[in-house]
């Protein structure tokens, strides 16, 4: 059975169900997957001549030649020359997960070559986001000879003046959207920059992806000075633990080398070798290897709390201590702090819902509160873009009516690219980021000009992105199907993230046997078939919408199809396996 079949026009939360790849690959009527792991690559994009590279993703059949990137060559050799000469070297990172990973992968690696660089993670608050000038000098003048940033840059035009300027040379590595112009550094490694050519094939990478190039092609470039004739080379692949986890918390697209790169990370995360991150999933009560959800909920907050809520460099110092106490003591302060997160994350939430009631007409809803903590306000700006179907912008105001927001886009509408342009045109202090997520920095007075921006810049973006709405399901089973087999079926198709999605079951006819609220705003559900097979299902934040409701007030005698992510319910004693719903249909 299809969705087709099902004849779902209109659901509960008012849309259609599809099959995700139509009724074929969309490219002839004669290829039909024989099995559902080809069928869920196929939906994917998955080209049918890299099918087995998809299946098992390894770096050898994703990873492109380094010198394919512009000033990639250029960047290993100063640090091979760095390396040489035992020079002083400062690693900046930004604050976020992908900052933090990028930094502690390169200060791990040079480690490895004899090279104890130092880091420097600036303060959310006092600092914001990026390089500044001042702490670039004041790097310089502490005796740094080159200072490496990852994970931003790209935007820091007086900052890097101001430190070319002190004597020092800055390597930006970076992920970010670039200007036609660049800052001045003695490289710039983005996959992004406007002058790229085959690099932009790898525009998908997180930072810490660029930085693991990096790597490699600084291995390379000592391997040929012939650095190693008297020592032992680092294994660069085993750091691909802190590649995965970067990638996957900083939300980017999980094809091409991304899959690799979280594929076999998940693989060296397992055997515990980062003596802080074995700690971190400890702190995560993980009683299993991580799978790759678990880097995007469990462990990329917890190291992101520091940053937002705590000490910024927290995160970095706990992916690079050898000190199993140190490690424990950070993982515990983390996990502190992101509990803390949670209380302060919901107060601005419960705030940004309302500031965004009566902005229906709205392409892009534009939110800002005084008094909002700015270390939330990415979450925020996520959680309302999938309660309002757009992007959202959430802006924290400060006591000096400066507004730093951040924002988080739907499928199809590049809001980083808009708030580039917002920048270019005079409305934002600073403002950069993706096609998924950007930042920015307004004046209070022109956070009203902004959204009239975005909204003439993006409207006609966004009504096509949502106007092909439609819920994608991948399979269709009875009731009595929904059973760890299947999960791990399903599995075999991963990693599944940003821009390879997990798969969608539908399940049913089924009627709601028991439905309560958990929580603060879950229902729990339990439905049964017609033969009495029943399965656990679980609608988040869905207590107050139409899918919360329908479950709680379902008439024993309406069936109804469910549709959501399979997955294994490990709590008790035996797993079982469970729907989180994303929708429900009415069947009779």
């Amino acid at each position: 059975m299809t969705p087709a079949a099902l004849n779902v026009t209109q659901s509960i939360l008012g849309q259609p169900w599809r099959w995700r790849g139509g009724e074929t690959d969309g490219r002839d009527a004669d290829f039909r997957p024989d099995d559902l792991v080809t069928q869920l690559l196929v939906a994917r994009g998955c080209p049918r001549d890299a099918l087995d590279a998809y299946r098992a993703p390894s770096i050898r059949a994703f990873m492109p030649d380094p010198s394919i990137f512009r000033d990639m060559d250029r960047a290993a050799e100063r640090i091979a020359d760095a390396v040489e000469r035992r020079e002083p070297v400062t690693i900046f990172g930004d604050y976020d997960v992908d900052g933090a990973t990028s930094a502690a992968l390169l200060v791990r690696l040079l480690a490895g070559l004899g090279l104890a660089a130092d880091m420097y993670i600036p303060d959310r608050l006092m600092e914001g986001y990026g390089p500044s000038g001042a702490a670039l000098v004041r790097i310089a003048e502490g005796g740094a000879r080159l200072i490496v940033t990852v994970d931003c840059g790209a935007q820091a035009f007086e900052a890097l003046a101001m430190a070319r300027d002190a004597g020092v040379d800055v390597i930006v590595v970076d992920h970010h959207q670039c200007a036609a112009a660049l800052p001045a550094a003695h490289a710039l490694v983005n996959p992004n920059r406007l002058d790229e050519h085959e690099g932009r094939a790898h525009g998908h990478l997180a930072a810490v992806g660029v930085a693991f190039l990096l790597g490699a092609a600084l291995l390379r470039t000592l391997r040929a000075r012939g650095y190693f004739a008297s020592r032992p080379e680092p294994r660069l692949l085993d750091l691909l633990d802190l590649v995965a986890l970067g990638t996957v918390a900083d939300v980017a697209a999980l094809h091409g080398l991304n899959r690799a790169f979280v594929a076999q990370g998940l693989k060296v995360m397992g055997n515990r070798a980062n003596i802080g991150l074995a700690a971190l999933i400890d702190a995560a009560r993980l009683n299993r290897a991580p799978v790759c959800s678990d880097l995007g909920f469990a462990l990329g907050p917890r190291i992101n709390a520091g940053g937002r809520v705590g000490k910024s460099d927290l995160g970095v110092r706990l992916l690079t201590t050898a000190d199993p106490e140190e490690a424990r003591a950070i993982a515990a302060e983390l996990d502190r702090l992101n509990g803390e997160r949670r209380a302060i994350e919901a107060e601005v939430q419960a705030g940004a819902e309302t500031a965004a009631r009566g902005q229906d007409n709205r392409a892009v809803a534009v939110v800002a509160g005084r008094g909002w903590h700015p270390g939330v306000i990415g979450i925020v700006a996520g959680r309302l873009k999938e309660k309002l179907n757009r992007p959202t912008i959430v802006i924290a105001i400060d006591e000096d009516g400066t507004g730093k927001g951040s924002g988080r886009s739907i499928g199809g509408v590049d809001l980083g690219a808009a708030v580039l342009a917002a920048k270019d045109s005079g409305l934002l202090q600073a403002g950069g980021g993706h096609a998924m997520a950007a930042g920015l920095t307004v004046a209070e007075e022109r956070i009203d000009a902004l959204a009239d921006f975005l909204d003439a810049r993006l409207a006609d973006d966004v009504a096509r992105a949502r106007g092909e709405r439609a819920l994608l399901i991948d399979t269709v089973v009875a009731p009595g199907g929904v059973v760890p087999s299947l999960v791990e079926a399903l599995e075999a198709g991963g990693p599944y993230g940003m821009g390879w999605p997990a798969p969608r079951v539908a399940a049913g006819p089924v009627r709601v046997v028991r439905a309560d609220v958990v929580g603060a705003d879950h229902v729990r559900a339990i439905v049964a078939g017609d033969d009495g097979r029943s399965i656990k299902a679980m609608a988040f934040r869905a207590a107050d919408n139409p899918l919360g409701q329908a479950l709680l007030g379902a008439p024993r005698d309406r069936r109804l199809w469910v549709a959501g992510r399979a997955r294994i319910d490990d709590w008790g004693s035996r797993p079982s396996a469970e729907i989180h719903l994303d929708d429900a249909a009415w069947a009779d």
